[in-house]
């Protein structure tokens, strides 16, 4: 039998499919993010458990992940939730899947909602090609290098981020990323008060910095293709360059207007530097 990936509803308990419900009635285990989280959507959806229940979760994934492989081995059918949406994606889910394929075990799923393809496709940003990049970090420091390291992806980029980092986040965005770049800011999708806020970056930013409540995706334009070519790039940064500013924070600023990344246009501006200073 197949370990199960099994989405669940990310705000709507009538998002959930027939095939859900099916599946945790009929799992020897049910294998869950939150057990009282379980309990009340079986209730929601009229189902019963006749299964067993175990937590898996951030802090047991790594213990509890053998004991799951024995039982599919075993021929157990194991049905993996998580609080919302796709198990494995930004959520438990990533090791056992991993188990089970180096042990040559089944693995399935039972298809669902999704915050990410939700707010992509309200979002009014292009769609045909984009990326993930899941919760952006916790520490100020480590946010902005991610940011910095996304400022030239020419695909549509999606984050998740808690509600009281959100406004620090559009900042460094609206910072690292220009003003101007185009973003929505999607929340409590799917729910009563589901919303979206579309616009530049620094204009999120400001509307953020009143409070922002709930589950929140941000989607992020992708960098506009351009001419700018390295030599020119090297000539904006050194103009722009003073002694009050980091050169590596001029470079990263100028790599989101040229299309060029921050560490090729640093090294560029550094060896011409040291060609020209004589």
């Amino acid at each position: 039998m197949p370990l199960v990936l099994a989405a669940t509803p990310i705000g709507d308990p009538r998002d959930a499919s027939p095939r859900l419900g099916l599946e945790l009635a009929g799992a020897d285990v049910v294998a869950a993010e939150d057990t009282r989280r379980l309990r009340r959507l079986a209730g929601e959806l009229g189902v019963e458990l006749p299964g067993r229940i175990v937590s898996y979760h951030e802090h047991n994934e790594a213990s509890r992940t053998p004991d799951l492989l024995e039982a599919v081995t075993k021929g157990e059918r194991v049905v993996l939730v998580t609080d919302a949406g796709m198990p494995s994606v930004s959520d438990p889910g990533y090791r056992l899947v991993r188990a089970c394929a180096d042990a040559d075990q089944p693995v399935t799923c039972v298809p669902g909602p999704s915050a990410v393809l939700m707010a992509l496709a309200l979002s009014g940003l292009p769609v045909d090609r984009f990326c993930f990049e899941g919760f952006l970090p916790r520490k100020a420091g480590e946010r902005r290098r991610l940011i910095e390291d996304v400022a030239t992806e020419r695909r549509t980029m999606v984050f998740f981020e808690a509600p009281h980092r959100i406004a620090a986040s559009l900042e460094d965005m609206a910072q690292l990323l220009g003003p101007d770049r185009p973003g929505a800011v999607c929340r409590e999708l799917t729910k009563t008060y589901e919303e979206v806020r579309r616009g530049g970056l620094s204009e999120l930013a400001e509307w953020a910095a009143e409070g922002v409540k709930g589950e929140i995706t941000i989607v992020v334009g992708g960098a506009e293709a351009t001419t700018v070519s390295i030599e020119d790039a090297v000539a904006e940064v050194i103009a722009r360059h003073d002694h009050s500013s980091r050169l590596k924070d001029v470079c990263a600023a100028v790599a989101t207007t040229t299309g060029h990344g921050k560490k090729a246009l640093y090294d560029a501006v550094v060896a011409h530097r040291r060609d020209h200073s004589d």
